[in-house]
């Protein structure tokens, strides 16, 4: 990330600043590995130690989906319900120990703050406006947002309207752009899908010097605790740094095209320990004179596919509804499904819209996932007929088809 400041800082960093009553703003290292990686200096107008009551709210645990068949799946969440907040409201649907994520349709604002003490997290706002409202300042976002909020951020959303759906997703790693992208001084380079004037850090916000009853949520080592302030978290009179919350908008990738089919890892947004983050964006077609734009069958041996549909027609894909997740896990093959090869050939351009998450490591599905899983789409790859045959058993058999 590039240096950004915000409000007011000392000229030399570890000196003395002083309010205009002659007492010291608290400086903070906000930082993550030690004092070697990215960080950034806040000054508070009160020491962020300052608690007056600490209790534990509860426990954060994942329910895993006994094993079915290892085979493909097609988790539908256009039906979700609404309801909650921004981390109430969160319907876990995937996890390994290196990143967990799912869908969230929040319908309230927070009114309380929330800090994940273990995790980097990544919003993706498929539906709504509102404001992210952080320490560092606020970030009003749109459909298409990614909302990259570094660990020990804390913050709140407040939705701006009543349709809001996301991708959530948190990662105990940091969540950055491809290594590839950028040059030994960490500039985003010429080839890169996307450069800094794309990113959009915080905006200026006053210091909320208030008085009151303040609770920040914390989660760390998988429970959430409440700590209680008698003064507003959001007391910055500046900060500057590196490591600071942003927006990334998916209409700000530029797509990677060639003469011939480009694979996955040209639409790759971020990258964190043990997975990747793509974007499936429009964007013309290869130009060889006998190019097939559809994508070639292609197998995962040591990764597991996930895809999240946003908006268009997915060329290799039939039967795949928007705000539906397709999983291909690794040891078995995928590809597009009958007849999307032929009717891809002459095609000059896509109008898809989705997201990728590729990890390295086997996906758990969680109780969730397994209730919005439809069983019959191992069998989407047969001719139409057959395929209509096998769900048509499917449904007969009913949930005996893929016993727990």
């Amino acid at each position: 990330m590039f240096y950004v400041q915000r409000g007011q800082v000392p000229h030399k960093r570890h000196t003395q600043f002083r309010k205009p009553d002659g007492t010291l703003y608290a400086e903070e290292l906000f930082g993550v590995e030690g004092f070697s990686g990215p960080a950034s200096l806040l000054y508070h107008h009160t020491a962020p130690t300052r608690t007056n009551r600490i209790e534990k709210v509860g426990d954060v645990a994942l329910e895993r989906w006994s094993d079915a068949p290892h085979r493909h799946y097609l988790v539908k969440t256009g039906s979700i319900e609404t309801g909650g907040n921004a981390i109430s409201g969160r319907v876990p649907l995937f996890f390994n120990s290196d990143v967990t994520f799912g869908v969230v349709r929040p319908t309230e604002p927070m009114d309380r703050f929330y800090r994940n003490g273990e995790a980097d997290e990544l919003l993706f706002v498929h539906e709504g406006h509102g404001t992210l409202e952080t320490i560092f300042g606020p970030i009003d976002y749109r459909p298409g947002d990614y909302l990259v909020i570094p660990i020990g951020t804390t913050y709140r959303l407040i939705p701006g309207d009543v349709d809001q759906r996301m991708l959530w997703l948190e990662c105990p790693s940091e969540i950055e752009p491809p290594r590839r992208y950028r040059n030994e001084y960490g500039q985003l380079l010429e080839h890169a899908p996307y450069c800094e004037r794309d990113i959009r850090p915080p905006g200026e916000m006053a210091a909320h010097t208030e008085t009151g009853e303040f609770v920040v949520d914390v989660k760390t080592r998988g429970r959430i605790s409440a700590y209680h302030f008698s003064h507003h978290p959001f007391d910055l009179v500046g900060w500057d740094g590196y490591l600071y919350p942003y927006a990334f908008n998916i209409e700000d990738f530029e797509p990677i095209t060639g003469r011939v089919h480009q694979p996955p890892p040209v639409h790759q947004t971020f990258q964190a320990r043990n997975f990747v983050v793509c974007s499936f964006v429009p964007r013309k077609f290869d130009y060889h004179p006998l190019a097939i734009p559809a994508p070639y069958n292609h197998s995962n041996i040591n990764s597991d596919e996930v895809i999240y549909y946003v908006a268009g027609n997915f060329m290799s894909r039939r039967g795949v509804d928007i705000s539906s997740f397709t999983v291909h896990p690794a040891g078995i093959p995928h590809g597009p499904h009958p007849g999307t090869v032929e009717a891809s050939i002459g095609r000059e351009a896509t109008e898809e819209l989705a997201v990728m998450i590729d990890t390295f490591h086997p996906l758990h599905l969680t109780r969730q996932a397994g209730e919005l899983e439809d069983p019959a789409y191992p069998f989407s790859w047969l001719p139409a007929a057959d395929a209509a045959a096998e769900a048509q058993e499917l449904a007969e058999r009913g949930p005996e088809a893929f016993p727990d």
